[in-house]
């Protein structure tokens, strides 16, 4: 395995929820049980899961993201100045083959974080299932602050109110910046040392009708890119030495289904200048492009993790045809810079991708076969 993460064979993070998870979700919802209640699911669920990610043969573990409902949203709506509401109109996140439930975000108020923030003791959980062994990692996974930019500006339904309470934008792009500074101080002091930035902005500059409709209103794709690495940057000042942070590039991924389409090309250059000490992108498909973007990265402490193995459909690889992949990618990265993983999480939001819990741990199983291969 890599000397510290991301590792040979990583992850993106989610995980298919098992039924009795689904049903104690179902029975809180309907009143049924109570909060405490569905936390004693979660957590016995979660401890099941550490243990399966270490049979797998997994160095990283998550809680498979299963106390949310979906992959940003559950985090974004606890920051201080933002909730969660229905939209009415406009942006209701259509996937191609499936409508995912129509809930977002929008800002509300001036942004803040505090330290009582629910995702900070769900890492401390994971964390202690873990404790002292060094085989293991625990990774948290969080949106990363540029989904707001896309939600707010970007993607607006005509709801909100970041003009009125921000008459700089700048001054909002500063306030995004120093929000997250905090979030990784807080996910440091309670033990966080891997932390992954998820993120279908890039996705969305880079997809060429999206890219049309900005320039209806008026946005330049390109600069809005730029912003978005600036963003990142000023979040990313002051981190942790010790403490490695990632990105996940995603098209989209709710049952199966996908929302954005087109190589890294026209992003590569402002997504490669970000500080990150790694980037998780989607290559699982010709809808992601061929490996010539990465020409453009730039940071040779970082590593590039190819998303070769797809997390949407149960049909496994061919174990030559993904380490024929590796090696072309070698031409544009060093093998020693490179990592492998599914291309996505397995579950997104709480609903979870088309294929079995048998078929998922295959797939996992797959990257930690074809790893030790490799490197």
């Amino acid at each position: 395995m890599a000397v510290r993460p991301p590792f040979r064979a990583d992850i993106v993070g989610s995980y298919l929820r098992p039924d009795y998870l689904h049903q104690a979700r179902r029975d809180y919802a309907s009143g049924s049980i109570s909060k405490e209640q569905l936390t004693q699911v979660e957590d016995k669920a979660i401890r099941e899961l550490v243990e399966k990610q270490k049979s797998a043969g997994l160095h990283v573990v998550t809680d498979g993201e299963f106390r949310r409902s979906f992959w940003h949203i559950d985090f974004l709506e606890n920051l201080n100045g933002i909730e969660g509401y229905v939209p009415q109109s406009g942006y209701n996140q259509t996937f191609h083959g499936k409508a995912a439930p129509s809930y977002n975000i929008r800002v509300v108020d001036q942004l803040s974080f505090n330290d009582d923030h629910p995702f900070l003791g769900h890492f401390t959980f994971l964390q202690n299932l873990i404790g002292d062994d060094e085989s293991y990692v625990a990774k948290a996974t969080i949106p990363s602050p540029t989904m707001i930019v896309r939600q707010e500006i970007l993607a607006n339904d005509g709801s909100s109110r970041v003009h009125d309470i921000y008459p700089s934008i700048d001054d909002f792009y500063q306030d995004l910046a120093r929000v997250y500074r905090e979030v990784i101080q807080a996910f440091y002091a309670v033990g966080c040392r891997y932390l992954q930035f998820d993120d279908t902005n890039w996705a969305f500059l880079g997809d060429a009708d999206k890219q049309r409709e900005l320039d209806q209103k008026g946005i330049n794709a390109g600069e809005i890119a730029w912003k978005c690495s600036d963003i990142i940057n000023n979040a990313l000042q002051g981190k942790p030495d010790d403490m490695v942070i990632t990105t996940h590039i995603c098209r989209g991924n709710h049952a199966s289904s996908w929302l954005f389409s087109g190589g890294y090309e026209s992003v590569a250059k402002p997504l490669f200048a970000c500080h990150y000490d790694g980037f998780f992108l989607e290559y699982d498909n010709d809808r992601s492009g061929d490996f010539s973007p990465l020409r453009h990265w730039t940071n040779k402490e970082s590593q590039v993790v190819l998303g070769l193995i797809t997390s949407k459909f149960p049909q496994l690889e061919d174990t030559a045809e993904i380490k024929a992949r590796i090696e072309e990618a070698t031409q544009y990265v060093p093998l020693d810079n490179l990592c492998l993983s599914p291309q996505c999480g397995f579950a997104s939001t709480e609903e979870g991708n088309k294929l079995t819990e048998e078929e998922q741990w295959n797939k996992i199983r797959l990257v930690c076969d074809i790893a030790p291969q490799v490197w």
